[in-house]
């Protein structure tokens, strides 16, 4: 095992796939000449050429669907989105292409393509480059989505991403990039659609991904201090879900609360408090309760942008509620 950050956890993750499979290339603003606009692609120009780390202009639109239509071809393209804001100007090209064409060839086309980049707010970004958009992606049928929170899971979604048949959506969080944390040595892969149970407990599930699976372990940590036990479960992949792991959890806990960062409205963590209810309502002690983002374009302001973004207070509270205390 080795500590390394989350930003040199993807880098390694595209280095290897790129090594390893000669049509596998890195395309997007910024990842060139200047190593990305966040250093993920740090050293990948000089190490694999200008024909495999391909800069573009800022066309969203136009990269996405040259990478769709290399894919259909045999080539493996990594398309980074500066910021996944970006990505509502490729839409098109996303939802009615790469997500759509395996099934409206009849298998005849498949799309190994990864969307990759950072998603949801970072620190006074203000409303047009703060949004979490994964419900967006969640609801369109073809498309994978992964949302890694630690350096070892980045490394191993994103080289499992590259190597599927199939469109993922691949969300970083921004604010993690500089997060540490131990990754295996050697070839290291994470299955598609397989949670993880980031800390063991008996009292409370407590479910988070991305950034948020930090805010969670800190709630735990105070929940710990009055002896209350918060299991923590990490989806990873919010397409296909996971959902045993969660049903487990929750017939051990019989409490459930879920920590989302983005808008509460047609959510990805109402469509697992849905699932839940579902398949295990026989097992919860109290309604399954969702700590999301508030319902608000992000605010510049720091202390408002604070008070929008979910945090440990705001899951404890949670927490105790579903636990009546």
């Amino acid at each position: 095992m080795s500590e390394i950050t989350f930003r040199e956890a993807l880098n390694q993750a595209m280095a290897e796939e790129m090594e390893r499979d000669p049509n596998v290339y890195l395309m997007g603003e910024e990842v060139g000449y200047y190593q990305g606009a966040y250093k993920i692609s740090q050293g990948l120009m000089e190490r694999f050429g200008t024909e495999r780390v391909i800069d573009t202009p800022i066309t969203e639109l136009g990269f996405a669907g040259i990478g769709v239509g290399s894919a259909m071809v045999g080539l493996r393209p990594i398309i980074e989105m500066m910021t996944f804001n970006f990505s509502m100007l490729a839409l098109d090209q996303i939802i009615n292409n790469a997500a759509k064409l395996r099934y409206m060839s009849g298998g005849a086309f498949k799309i190994p393509i990864v969307f990759r980049g950072p998603g949801g707010a970072a620190h006074q970004l203000a409303a047009q480059h703060s949004q979490c958009l994964d419900p967006w992606f969640c609801n369109v049928p073809g498309l994978i989505v992964m949302a890694p929170s630690m350096p070892a899971d980045a490394k191993g979604m994103l080289k499992t991403a590259i190597r599927d048949d199939n469109p993922v959506i691949f969300i970083e969080s921004e604010v993690a990039y500089g997060y540490k944390g131990k990754v295996p040595e050697g070839e290291h892969l994470v299955p598609i659609g397989v949670g993880d149970i980031k800390r063991e407990g008996k009292d409370v599930t407590i479910v988070a991904w991305s950034k948020m699976i930090h805010v969670a372990l800190e709630a735990a940590n105070v929940l710990a201090q009055e002896g209350i036990e918060a299991e923590v479960i990490d989806p990873r992949t919010l397409r296909p879900l996971d959902e045993q792991i969660l049903i487990t959890s929750v017939e051990k806990t019989n409490r459930c609360v879920i920590v989302e960062e983005g808008w509460p409205y047609a959510s990805v963590g109402s469509e697992i408090a849905h699932r839940i209810t579902l398949n295990a309502f026989d097992a919860l002690d109290a309604p399954v309760i969702k700590v999301s983002g508030e319902d608000v374009p992000m605010p510049y302001a720091a202390n408002l942008e604070k008070a929008v973004i979910p945090n440990a207070q705001k899951v404890v509270a949670a927490a105790k509620k579903v636990l009546y205390i």
